[in-house]
Order: structure tokens, then sequence, then C-alpha cells
């Protein structure tokens, strides 16, 4: 999307629920959150970690919103940025920020892997949060947001979660969308190789998924059993999603346990769910909280 239309696209939605939408959109494209970053240690090796924070305007006492982005995606991508338009509309804090080896943090990202990232959400979170936060997880950021709730609720004096929208959480996604899926030739390859280079639509190069990955996404496992992550959450799913298909989304749900739980099937929605119409849904639910 040219940057032309995507600013015409946030001047309507925002326009919408804002008051002076449009000048408040002008005033966003030049009023850029803070770029700051953090060295997250553990586990080796360490690895400079972007962090973009917009603060709330005023006195503002509703929650805050955490955009935790998707594999191999980064802050800035137009589900993103339109999160932190939004907020700077509302005057909402925002804060996003670019896992290891994504973006414009630090890191190989051949070296990543599901707990690696996940001490990264804990670290941002906990060093930028305060009040009652609401994750915004896309994809395998959907999966890390209820990692990151399952942490939080173990811990003292952290900022509370009020709420989750979930963008096709891709939870288990390692082991239930990729390994369970690879043919017996491509899981031959990762095991000797220790990676295999998957093809993508979405970057030219394809993406390399490594042995470590794999077997460290097993520590972090959740369809096997019931999720409870302490606050209401919304999920938006594409049905025609190819690669989180909205049957596992479904049984998503079903995992949870006690916490008001929203599922809304997009019929004609891809992965991405980044059309205007997409994001306009996006921003509502996050309104929600």
């Amino acid at each position: 999307m040219r940057r032309e239309e995507y600013i015409e696209m946030l001047t309507i939605l925002i326009g919408r629920t804002a008051p002076d939408g449009a000048e408040l959109v002008s005033k966003m494209t030049m009023s850029e959150a803070r770029l700051t970053s953090l060295i997250v240690e553990s586990p080796p090796p360490a690895r400079t970690i972007a962090v973009r924070a917009r603060e709330s305007k005023g006195n503002d006492s509703r929650p805050g919103l955490v955009w935790l982005g998707g594999f191999k995606s980064d802050m800035v991508g137009s589900k993103a940025l339109a999160l932190d338009a939004w907020a700077e509309a509302h005057g909402r804090a925002c804060l996003r920020f670019d896992y290891s080896g994504h973006g414009e943090s630090g890191g190989d990202f051949k070296v990543g892997t599901i707990g690696r990232w996940l001490e990264e959400c804990v670290e941002v979170y906990t060093r930028f949060c305060s009040g009652p936060q609401v994750l915004i997880g896309s994809s395998m950021g959907g999966w890390l947001a209820l990692l990151l709730a399952r942490r939080l609720a173990a811990m003292k004096d952290v900022a509370p979660l009020a709420g989750m929208v979930l963008i096709a959480p891709a939870v288990d996604f390692t082991e239930e969308l990729m390994w369970k899926s690879f043919a017996p030739a491509i899981k031959s390859e990762i095991e000797q190789k220790g990676f295999w280079t998957r093809p993508s639509e979405y970057s030219p190069e394809g993406y390399p998924i490594t042995k470590q990955l794999i077997e460290e996404g097993r520590n972090h496992l959740m369809m096997g059993g019931l999720i409870e992550p302490g606050c209401p959450v919304h999920i938006l799913q594409g049905v025609q999603d190819p690669d989180v298909p909205w049957r596992h989304a479904v049984d998503l749900v079903s995992r949870f346990s006690r916490d008001d739980v929203v599922l809304t099937l997009i019929k004609d929605g891809d992965h991405r769910l980044s059309r205007p119409e997409d994001i306009e849904r996006l921003l509502s639910a996050v309104a929600e909280f």
C-alpha cells in the first residue's frame, strides 16, 4: 500500500471514531512514537530490542495498547501503524517493538525461538508498561500474547491485563501448522541440515525454519490443555486464511476455561487481515476495552 493510500485509509477510519480525525492523522504522520531500545541478555546471546513507545495524553486512565507482531513481521506494518495512529487520536498509550531478528532489532533470526521471543516480550512489557494493558497479537503474536499472559499471572507488581485482541492467532504453529504438515523430505532436511527454507508469498527469499525453532517450540505448546488468559479475549479470524485455518481458531476457543471469549469469523478474510475493512474491525475490537 502506497503512503498516500495508507494515510487516506487512516483518515477515514480514525475520522469515524475521533473528533477532527483527519487533522489527527496528519499530525500523527509527523509525530512518530518515541524510539528507544533495551538489551535482553537471557537466553544468550544478548541482543538489542527496538521499541517504539507512545505515551497517553493527559491523565487518561484507559488501558494502554501493546502490539505483538507475527513471524517475520515488524512494528511498522499496516496494522501496527493503524493501531498507533488510533492510539494517538484517542490519547491512548501504545507500545510496539520488534523481536530479535526482526525489523529494527538486533540479533539473528535463525537463532530465534518461541521461548527467546517470549523472554523479550516479558522484558519489554515489564520495563515499559504501567497500568492496565490490552495485548494485540497477530499470528505468532497471538501465541506469544497468551504465553505472556501466563507468565505475567505468576509475577508480582506487573501491569495487569484488561483484555486481548488476537488476529489469526497461530497458537502452537511450530508443531500443529508446521511440523505435523511437513512432508517426510522436509522433515529429513530439517533434521540433517538444521533448517529448511520455506517459500513465502510475503518474502522472495523465503523463511528459514530451523530445527531449534521446532524443538524449542514444544516447550510452549498450549492446545493440549485449558488456557486461562485472565482477561476477556476477542479473536479475529479470516475463513480464507491459508496459513492459520479458521478451524484452528475454533479449536483454540474451546480451550479457554473461564474468561469471556468472542470469535469473529471474516468470511472473505485472509491471513493478514490488513484491508481497510479488516483494520476498521480491528480498531473496533480494541475500542471495546
